[in-house]
């Protein structure tokens, strides 16, 4: 016990084992459902084109327990890491079914991808852009994924739905919207009278609640999504179907995927570009926004260290890809861990080993229901957007880029749009201005570079 004290720093980020350890099982409780959904992404809606869904769900764990794992360890940092959406969307919906790229071709893209983000962090260059950015923005940044958080868990309370306009409050009457109700209700109520544990008594509770629901109204009847919310029909992973069989099988592909025909070496240039850009912000985003929130950053909003956690993340990447999951990536919901009282590595330390013992009891984990989780998504928002009290409302230059941050991440359900928008308004803002040299080298090419991720679209029209 007092090795892994000195080690993880307990006393110099005012922590203890208890704490850390409550903050890592409230994190993995909030991020579990990636075990179902990245499966169902990248298996299931790829209509038989994608890996084995067996497969796809242990892998799914096991890249995220190990990569959690080098995080605590090697970062001490309480971030957790596990495959990213988005980018999962991208591989199924565009890459295997839009552009009819074999699931591991699709998947040698994604380790390409985090090849050359490790050799951004290699060369300091990933580093020192995330030096380059002004204060002004990466508060916005951090706000703006507060937001962002808060939208995507009043989605999955069903608080929130698509309609006309584009979004509109969800029917209020049915099982799953009062799952979510008395949990977001259980949780204020724990936070505001500083209850340790409050998001992941929230969480336990409303599962609970959502069992009985569903056992009185039926399965058919309670609304909650098959599978959750009730006793699970296995309650081990079954090992029989060889469920490593996806792991290396993108190493084929590596090389042969820029000599195919079907997609020029053009358009994979720029779909490789844009992910990685994807991928580089995402983690930039996360990374500065929880490390606020956790009190971690420097006077210069900088993480003191930056450079292992910026070198596991893009190694994350790749072990995603070669192990047929996607990329993985730093995860937004760290931010619940942090809200319960996580300051070190222990946190994804322990994150870590419950994604690995997930391997076994998957079928278990996914009987939460996303009502339980959104809760907790929805408090962690506001903590996060509290940072907004931090930003300098300055002038136009200022204040613009950093609304059109905050605003655009979940309008278009991006953290990278968010941080593009507000980053080439900066830059453009800046430069009408005749303040020109108030913007860093790197500030200019980032800007260039996601002017250009702006126009892939009409690059790949013109190149066809």
């Amino acid at each position: 016990m007092a090795f892994i004290a000195r080690y993880f720093k307990f006393a110099e980020r005012d922590t203890n084992i208890i704490t850390e350890t409550r903050a890592g099982v409230t994190t993995f409780m909030v991020m579990a459902y990636i075990i179902a959904v990245n499966p169902s992404i990248i298996s299931l809606a790829t209509k038989g084109h994608g890996p084995d869904q067996i497969s796809t769900i242990v892998m799914t764990c096991l890249i995220a327990g190990v990569m959690t794992l080098a995080m605590g360890i090697i970062a001490n940092y309480p971030f957790a890491i596990a495959a990213g959406m988005g980018i999962n969307a991208v591989v199924a919906f565009d890459l295997i079914l839009g552009r009819g790229m074999a699931w591991q071709d699709a998947m040698a893209v994604i380790a390409w991808e985090g090849i050359i983000i490790t050799i951004l962090v290699l060369t300091g260059l990933r580093e020192a852009i995330m030096r380059a950015i002004p204060m002004t923005l990466k508060r916005s940044i951090g706000v703006g994924i507060g937001l962002f958080i808060l939208f995507i868990g009043l989605q999955e309370g069903g608080f929130v739905v698509a309609g006309s306009p584009l979004v509109t409050r969800g029917l209020l009457t049915t099982a799953p919207v009062l799952v979510f109700v008395v949990g977001l209700a259980l949780g204020l109520l724990l936070m505001a009278r500083k209850v340790k544990g409050a998001l992941l008594i929230s969480i336990v509770v409303s599962t609970i609640l959502a069992i009985l629901l569903n056992q009185m109204l039926g399965v058919d009847k309670a609304g909650f999504i098959p599978g959750t919310a009730e006793a699970p029909k296995e309650w081990l992973t079954n090992f029989g179907n060889n469920p490593f069989s996806t792991l290396g099988a993108p190493l084929g592909s590596m090389l042969s995927i820029w000599t195919k025909p079907a997609l020029p070496i053009i358009t994979l240039t720029l779909v490789v570009f844009s992910l990685m850009l994807s991928d580089f912000f995402d983690t930039m985003g996360t990374v500065i926004g929880v490390g606020e929130e956790a009190g971690l950053l420097d006077k210069d909003g900088n993480l003191p260290g930056i450079n292992r956690v910026l070198l596991v993340d893009s190694v994350a990447a790749i072990a995603g890809g070669l192990g047929s999951t996607s990329s993985n990536t730093t995860f937004i919901e760290s931010a619940a861990g942090v809200s319960e009282g996580g300051r070190t590595g222990f946190t994804a330390v322990v994150v870590g080993l419950l994604f690995l013992a997930a391997i076994f009891f998957a079928p278990v984990i996914a009987i939460v229901p996303q009502q339980a989780t959104a809760p907790a998504l929805v408090i962690v928002g506001y903590l996060m957007f509290t940072i907004a009290r931090e930003i300098e409302w300055g002038e136009i230059d200022d204040l613009f880029p950093a609304l059109l941050t905050m605003i655009v991440m979940p309008l278009t359900y991006s953290i990278t749009n968010g941080i593009a928008a507000g980053f080439v308004a900066y830059v453009f803002l800046k430069a009408i201005h005749g303040k020109a040299r108030e913007v860093h080298p790197l500030m200019w090419a980032v800007s260039a570079a996601f002017v250009l991720y702006f126009a892939a679209d009409y690059i790949q029209i013109l190149v066809k």
